[in-house]
């Protein structure tokens, strides 16, 4: 007659302990600091999942690939005696400028900069593309761009989506502003950045014997620059290690995808080297991505596994997905994929991006066996 009750009181004990493991996996890759592809944080965050997932009973592999990525050295601009140090806009030119400073008071229409000619222009972020408002400073003469966020933090990660032909620089909001109010004579624009080179790392993890699995399960666990990336995306990454252990001794591959943050380059190798004798036994691939902050938890992708979503996970909202995480990769390849995610948050890509909700971390894992169990019965 007490055999329920305890059952009920160990799975209270449990519980607590499993989501204390989850946000503990988020603060030790946070205390990495910013895992930015290619350097020794991103790559201490591999080492650490590596050894989780083998602690976890999983074969390991480390699948490496290379791509091309816009790296930034130290960008600055020297304001009198003051050094304000910015990033560059992938897609911007390299160089040194000596100019005048001049505000732009719109947002970097063609009219806003007749005065830019020969100047360092400087315009606020909004309303226009960062691509817009560099070629129009460009074609009104202007040495060179400085955009000033449109919030406190720094402007980081940031692209044109093209080349331009001066060197376009990002300063924080807190940075900035004071640049719009107070036009100041001149000012040294430093831009150091190139094309390199770099060695991404997916992590990928699997039960022994399995080389077909029913179900893949993904999260990428790289950073932007300047971010310590805590819910973009280590609660991702911790909610993918925390159902690997969960989901011991069934068909399903747990992936750690690096250089999301640059395009998804992980997922779009893994997606290229596994080919199609793989991925067409794939029932489903669930990534997780931004799950720790905001309390609505959103589905997104294809059609079946988003109705399996709301039908198994209580309060799940469906949103319009455009496929900017790594199961984009996978759903461009044919299979069916489905996107956790819980929206936009004010530290998204900031220094500021620390903490989680444990509580929602474990809601999100209840929310992935829910699906999963059905997509390998």
């Amino acid at each position: 007659m007490f055999a329920f009750p305890f059952v009920l009181l160990l799975a209270a004990w449990i519980l607590p302990v499993q989501a204390i493991e989850t946000s503990a996996d988020v603060q030790a890759l946070v205390n990495l600091g910013p895992r930015v592809g290619g350097s020794p944080a991103n790559q201490r965050a591999g080492d650490y999942l590596v050894k989780a997932y083998q602690q976890a009973g999983y074969q390991t592999q480390i699948q490496t690939f290379t791509y091309s990525k816009f790296v930034d050295s130290g960008s600055t601009l020297t304001v009198g005696e003051e050094l304000l140090s910015g990033a560059a806009l992938v897609g911007s030119a390299q160089g040194e400028v000596n100019a005048p400073l001049v505000p732009i008071a719109g947002v970097g229409r063609p009219e806003e900069f007749s005065r830019a000619k020969g100047a360092i222009a400087v315009v606020r972020r909004g309303e226009l593309r960062f691509l817009a408002k560099a070629r129009n400073a460009e074609r009104a003469g202007a040495v060179a761009l400085v955009v000033v966020n449109d919030r406190p933090e720094a402007l980081v990660g940031a692209t044109l989506g093209e080349k331009v032909g001066i060197p376009v620089l990002g300063l924080s909001g807190k940075l900035g502003q004071r640049l719009l109010e107070n036009p100041q004579p001149t000012a040294r624009l430093k831009l150091q950045a190139e094309e390199k080179t770099i060695t991404g790392r997916n992590i990928l993890a699997y039960p022994a014997g399995v080389t077909r699995p029913k179900v893949l399960l993904g999260a990428h666990y790289d950073a932007v620059p300047g971010s310590p990336g805590a819910n973009d995306n280590a609660s991702g990454s911790a909610v993918l290690l925390e159902l690997a252990r969960r989901l011991q001794g069934t068909p399903v591959w747990f992936v750690a995808f690096d250089g999301e943050e640059d395009g998804l380059r992980g997922s779009a190798h893994f997606v290229k080297q596994a080919g199609q004798p793989f991925l067409k036994d794939l029932r489903g691939m669930l990534n997780f991505d931004m799950v720790g902050v905001n309390a609505q938890l959103l589905v997104g992708g294809s059609e079946n596994l988003v109705a399996l979503a709301r039908q198994t996970v209580p309060g799940a909202k469906s949103f319009k997905d455009t496929g900017l995480s790594d199961h984009g990769s996978f759903r461009r390849a044919g299979v069916p994929a489905l996107f956790f995610y819980r929206g936009q948050e004010p530290n998204y890509h900031s220094p500021q991006d620390r903490t989680v909700d444990a509580d929602l971390l474990e809601h999100t894992v209840q929310a992935g066996l829910a699906v999963v169990k059905p997509l390998i019965q």
